[in-house]
């Protein structure tokens, strides 16, 4: 689940999408034909595809409750392990988002996914609708994109506030003329897609993995398909009960305080840039200090201006993982005192998705804000998220003034789309699955809270809990043996650890 910064800025969250972005590419090469198993029923149409693989396109209802108008393709991918044997089925895959490519997520299942899992199930990942390879929403090309993430992220003026509304306002008009269908890309009708590739794949339950925005997916689902439930993970988990304007609260607070362990940190280390006594005000002042005078990149042919947008957003980025991305905020700090942005663009450009020669690989942050606004409606007219705005800088010094504003860019989607066409987020009711559902939780996540978590176990009945105790975003495959052993054994084994458990 994405940070949401202000305006046409917004976003959710999910894992360490530069992490991910580093392992693309780097399974088996070699085309090797596709191990076959005997109780695969896949009714799909799969050919061989990136060496290993195999692809397949499931087409869904456009509308669930009005077929005349047509189907999404939707785009999915699996691996099977040469090793597999006492297959059990298909596990479904989401890195979260909304917006990242479940495609590009499975075709590093072997790196994110260990042995005992990969040997027992086919890893199936899928784009969802409007993401990636899937019936794909389109707002921005790279050019506007590029000036949208360099761009004001916090009006502190009459004059900056307009201007904010304008460039919202453009870009979703951009949205819709370049998308058809715009009001049928939410979770909820990604989950009935997710329901058709259950029964496509020849599975009688869905075993899911989740991660992030992906545990929002599973909850949805296991709320329309209680039923259908089979082996569910739902690491670094959204409430979905907390108003989004609460949520957006909630996020800043957190980064603050993942700011301030970061700067606790910072001094066990040799290379470490801040001042001894150093606050959350350093952060505040560097971000003040670009906006008046940008970074740039050394050693390009076209020297590219790092601005405070990018700069605050290189900074969330490096929040999400304390062993990948505090070291390189590291370095950037100390670029920075210079006036090099170089680590700093690195940190914004993975966690937009831009590469180096400056396009976008997917169309992950138009889909993010989108599926988004679909999702979570907001209450407030955009009069009120400006005064807010101060209840947001008390509550949180240094990310709060940034995200204060991220309601605008769904008030104007809304507005412009009409509001009865937004679907409203559902209120959750207590979920009683027929297989129990597991819940990892980390204590100092700064995207989604440890509470969210807790909470979320008491509206799934039955449901088990891991506690990771440590920094940085969902906890499965970030180092703690703990963890991933007790994950690993509710997959294979379809039973919770014997009480909730604390690893580190």
């Amino acid at each position: 689940m994405k940070l949401r910064f202000g305006a046409k800025r917004y976003k959710f969250l999910v894992m360490a999408i530069s992490t991910i972005l580093l392992l693309a590419g780097c399974g088996t090469t070699k085309a090797e034909p596709f191990p076959t198993a005997s109780n695969d029923t896949s009714a799909l149409n799969w050919k061989t595809c990136n060496g290993n693989f195999q692809c397949a396109t499931l087409q869904v209802p456009i509308d669930y409750s009005d077929a005349s108008l047509g189907t999404f393709d939707i785009a999915v991918l699996r691996y099977r392990d040469p090793n597999q044997h006492d297959r059990i089925g298909s596990l479904v895959i989401n890195p979260g988002g909304p917006g990242v490519s479940g495609i590009e997520y499975a075709l590093n299942a072997e790196y994110i996914l260990n042995p005992e899992i990969l040997e027992r199930y086919d890893i199936v990942g899928f784009d969802p609708r409007g993401i990636g390879q899937s019936s794909a929403i389109h707002c921005l090309n790279a050019t506007e994109q590029d000036a949208s993430f360099a761009s004001d992220p916090k009006p502190d003026n009459d004059a900056e506030f307009a201007l904010a509304l304008t460039d919202t306002q453009d870009f979703i008009d951009k949205c819709v003329a370049n998308t058809q269908h715009l009001q049928y890309f939410s979770t909820e009708n990604t989950a009935h897609d997710m329901d058709l590739l259950r029964q496509n794949l020849g599975d009688s339950k869905l075993n899911y993995m989740g991660f992030s925005y992906g545990t929002y997916l599973g909850t949805l689902y296991a709320q329309q398909f209680p039923n259908n439930v089979g082996r569910f993970v739902l690491d670094g988990a959204i409430d979905p009960s907390i108003p989004v304007e609460e949520q957006s609260l909630i996020q800043a607070v957190a980064f603050d305080k993942a700011l301030t362990n970061f700067i606790k940190d910072c001094h066990n280390h040799k290379n470490c840039p801040l001042p001894i006594h150093a606050t959350g005000e350093f952060f505040t002042e560097l971000f003040n200090s670009v906006a008046a005078k940008p970074l740039t990149i050394t050693g390009e042919e076209s020297p590219r201006l790092i601005t405070e947008g990018l700069v605050v957003t290189g900074t969330a980025a490096a929040l999400y993982d304390d062993v990948a991305g505090w070291p390189l905020l590291r370095t950037a700090i100390a670029q920075a005192k210079a006036g090099d942005g170089t680590d700093f663009a690195k940190l914004a450009d993975g966690y937009s998705g831009r590469n180096s020669d400056g396009t976008y690989i997917d169309n992950q942050n138009d889909a993010n804000i989108i599926i988004d606004c679909l999702d979570w409606p907001n209450t407030q007219t955009n009069a009120e998220i400006r005064k807010a705005a101060t209840k947001f800088t008390k509550a949180a010094p240094v990310f709060g003034p940034y995200v204060a504003f991220s309601q605008i860019t769904c008030n104007l989607l809304n507005q412009t789309l009409g509001a009865t066409q937004i679907p409203t987020n559902q209120k959750l009711l207590q979920i009683n699955p027929t297989n129990p559902v597991l819940i990892v939780g980390t204590t100092q996540d700064p995207a989604t809270p440890y509470a969210w978590a807790r909470a979320l176990k008491n509206y799934i009945v039955g449901s088990g809990l891991i506690t990771l105790q440590g920094e940085g975003h969902t906890g499965y495959g970030r180092g703690s043996a703990c963890t991933d052993d007790a994950v690993d054994t509710y997959l294979t084994s379809g039973q919770l650890p014997a009480q909730d458990i604390t690893c580190r």
